[in-house]
């Protein structure tokens, strides 16, 4: 994974990047997560302080806009929360009710997600998902659009777990702000937003990262110099 750490050494990030992988059954060896968290997210954040382990099903039963995500069946008791989570939002005009039918979910029966810091996985993610600031993330969007990666879909993405499905469908990138939920349980700092990467980008994206950094550093010295004259 030398390759894959050094995104973060490049970028000198304050969260680890999170691997994340989906299949249909357990990993031999990875523990299970200790204890389920009140939401979806808040995995991301385990993973980012180090942790590795997997969650099923009913793990994320405590995050019904999560598993909606996450394309999880759900009990009807949570299902219902699910659908009152919906109903204030529209009410708060937070979202519109025909954008509901247009969240990207994961296709296919949802098994295990296993989650890493990305330096230490042990698999083949199918998404990476990296927290940085606004300078940091344009040198990350640089590198996937100079590596034909990129996506040109919306920053805002409402909600940020739905970044996970929409970019392993289009195999591709994003960049998405973070919604007020996920940046309440992931304790994301308000300058700091999110690029998400499909597994299988994730060199191309990591190779014209070098690039674009040392464009930027040229480049900013060129800026800098015309200023200053």
């Amino acid at each position: 994974m030398d390759a894959t750490r050094q995104i973060h050494e490049l970028l000198g990030l304050r969260q680890r990047a999170v691997a994340i992988r989906f299949q249909e059954t357990p990993p031999e060896g990875m523990p299970r997560i200790s204890e389920t968290q009140v939401a979806g997210c808040r995995y991301w954040k385990l993973a980012a302080e180090g942790e590795s382990f997997y969650t099923e099903a009913a793990d994320h039963y405590g995050c019904p806009v999560g598993s909606h995500t996450h394309g999880i069946d759900l009990p009807e008791q949570v299902a219902g929360e699910l659908e009152g989570v919906i109903g204030t939002m529209v009410e708060l005009e937070y979202v519109a009710m025909e954008e509901i039918p247009r969240i990207p979910q994961l296709a296919g029966t949802f098994g295990v997600a296993l989650y890493a810091p990305l330096a230490e996985a042990e698999f083949d993610p199918d998404v990476v998902l990296v927290s940085g600031t606004a300078r940091q993330i344009m040198l990350l969007a640089e590198a996937a659009t100079a590596a034909g990666v990129a996506s040109d879909g919306s920053m805002v993405g409402r909600p940020t777990c739905a970044a996970i499905p929409a970019v392993i469908e289009s195999q591709s990138t994003a960049t998405n702000l973070g919604c007020i939920g996920n940046r309440v349980y992931t304790e994301l700092e308000d300058d700091e937003f999110y690029f998400v990467i499909a597994g299988s980008k994730l060199h191309q994206v990591r190779e014209k990262l070098v690039t674009m950094m040392e464009a930027n550093r040229s480049l900013e010295e060129y800026h800098q110099a015309r200023l200053s004259s």
